[in-house]
């Protein structure tokens, strides 16, 4: 595609009565295509008692029960290797992706092309909200592996005619030497990366705030959104967080828009996306924080129906006439099976991060969780940057004890280590272990 030839339609975020009039006809051809040859979806629909000729409306979508991750596991493991959640013969099928499995079991995705295109028109309608340019170049700093986010975000900019280039297979400073030499605009990463990758620019004298960098498209992790974080990044590279949000089993769905600083805008035109309490299932009223629900409105060949992501977040909806989409203020906030309660102070993993990382002399920290007479214990490593003397790092520690105990009013156990020590992360981090005990006395990973 010729630069020129660039597209200008792009969906834009209309009134709500317009979006809810768009969610209900596309619905109902959804589950009228895929609701009697999807085995998956049949199934759960048949076992509700719902016919799918009766899915007319937007309104009739609250009648189907969620889905879950737990049930797509349960069904891949039971019809292995892909599962029941496909609408046409595995022939029309050209796509295989799977998901990290940091949590468990990975998930296998099929796509057709049909579906694969839609995955990419969802991209193109986010490059377009995030203000991406004809000339920019994207510097993608991570193994292609099975994982959907790294090639359909390649794709996805390349079809609109931007140079974008891979950057598997190499070490963090044959990237950074990479990024340089291609003049590289846009870098697209985790925001865990993103920090990595300017400490080892430090360490090799390289400035990143004079490349040619100028923002940071950022997403698998809460991160971009923790204000502490993105600040850092931000400092680190002289160049603008962009929040970003997807799911390999769901697509890109959500991106920080240009002017919308500190908000994810969910892709309204592609899905339909619920904010409920993660107990009951009710929706929340908007401004409350709940889990976040998705229903594929474009992927017919391995459609997701009410399907619990697990991640919390805070609802929006704005109450102007025009670009009324949902918006996530604060982004991914973390997952809903994380929360501490310490002391009966409840909070969660990426608030502890906020504090964490604004604090400054941090290379890399892990909280550790564990369980003792029936009370929640929590241990956090900090590990120091390189330059930071014995003199500071007391300091740090002492601030960082200080201000934990402020804001969520108990004393942490934290601890010092040595440099190098705590893990450095390409693909989602994972600062966060819990514990458990052993019958001998000691801990192992949860």
């Amino acid at each position: 595609m010729l630069r020129s030839d660039r597209p200008t339609d792009i969906p834009p975020c209309d009134t709500r009565e317009a979006i809810e009039a768009r969610q209900s006809e596309r619905l109902a051809r959804l589950i009228a295509e895929v609701g009697t040859q999807n085995r998956f979806l049949n199934q759960k629909l048949t076992r509700a008692g719902i016919s799918p000729a009766s899915i007319r409306s937007l309104a009739d979508l609250y009648r189907i029960p969620f889905t879950t991750k737990a049930e797509i596991l349960a069904d891949q493991l039971a019809h292995p290797p892909y599962g029941t959640n496909l609408t046409y013969p595995r022939s029309a099928y050209s796509r295989l992706h799977q998901t990290s499995g940091t949590t468990g079991q990975p998930m296998r995705w099929l796509d057709t092309p049909e579906s694969w295109n839609w995955v990419l028109g969802c991209w193109r309608q986010l490059f377009g909200w995030m203000g991406l340019r004809p000339d920019d170049r994207l510097f993608f700093p991570f193994s292609f592996g099975p994982f959907l986010g790294f090639w359909a975000g390649f794709e996805g900019a390349n079809r609109l005619g931007n140079l974008c280039i891979a950057a598997g297979g190499m070490s963090s400073e044959a990237r950074l030497t990479s990024l340089l030499e291609n003049e590289a605009t846009i870098v697209c990463c985790t925001p865990t990366y993103a920090l990595r990758l300017a400490e080892v620019a430090k360490s090799k004298g390289i400035d990143l705030p004079q490349s040619a960098v100028r923002a940071l498209l950022v997403a698998g992790e809460p991160g971009g959104n923790i204000p502490a974080t993105r600040t850092q990044i931000e400092r680190d590279w002289g160049a603008t967080v962009i929040d970003h949000w997807g799911m390999t089993e769901l697509g890109p769905l959500a991106i920080e828009c240009s002017g919308s600083t500190g908000s994810l805008t969910v892709l309204e035109t592609e899905c339909i996306a619920e904010v409920i309490d993660p107990q009951s299932g009710a929706a929340v009223p908007p401004g409350s924080e709940g889990e976040l629900v998705v229903t594929t409105l474009g992927r017919l060949g391995s459609p997701l129906v009410r399907y619990r992501t697990g991640d919390r977040v805070r609802n929006e909806l704005p109450t102007g006439e025009s670009n009324a989409c949902l918006r996530l203020p604060g982004g991914i906030l973390g997952r809903v099976d994380e929360m501490l309660t310490i002391r009966g102070n409840n909070f969660y993993p990426s608030a502890l991060e906020d504090v964490i990382r604004s604090l400054p002399g941090v290379a890399e920290f892990r909280i550790r969780l564990r369980e003792e007479r029936a009370m929640q214990q929590i241990a956090i490593e900090i590990e120091p940057q390189a330059d930071l003397s014995e003199v500071a790092m007391d300091r740090l520690l002492n601030e960082l004890e200080e201000a934990i105990r402020r804001r969520f009013h108990f004393r942490a156990d934290i601890r010092k280590v040595g440099l190098g020590e705590l893990p450095r992360f390409e693909m989602k981090a994972r600062r966060f272990l819990r514990e458990v005990a052993t019958p001998a006395g000691g801990t192992h990973p949860g």
